[in-house]
């Protein structure tokens, strides 16, 4: 009989990962928007990918927000479903 104490730190853990169940997990170069290319980590199953968005062109990073033409947006809608 194997006695175990309530006390989470009781268990015995072990470092092992179950075989055929995880993605590969491979060393992928990314290019970023403003040339700069980083080597990282990811389970994607690529060598290389290209991001078009970072923090060098991201409006919430820059602090640069895009302005709609809203005034075009109302007059479409009113000639579209004003009154006649």
């Amino acid at each position: 009989m194997i006695e175990v104490s309530s006390h989470p730190k009781s268990f015995k853990r072990t470092n092992t990962m179950k075989d055929k169940i995880h993605p590969d997990y491979n060393i992928v170069k990314v290019t970023l928007a403003d040339g700069s290319e980083v080597e990282m980590k990811s389970t994607m199953g690529v060598e290389e990918f290209k991001s078009d968005v970072d923090s060098t062109n991201h409006p919430f990073y820059t602090g640069r927000r895009q302005f709609v033409d809203t005034t075009g947006r109302v007059e479409k809608f009113k000639r579209r479903y004003g009154k006649k």
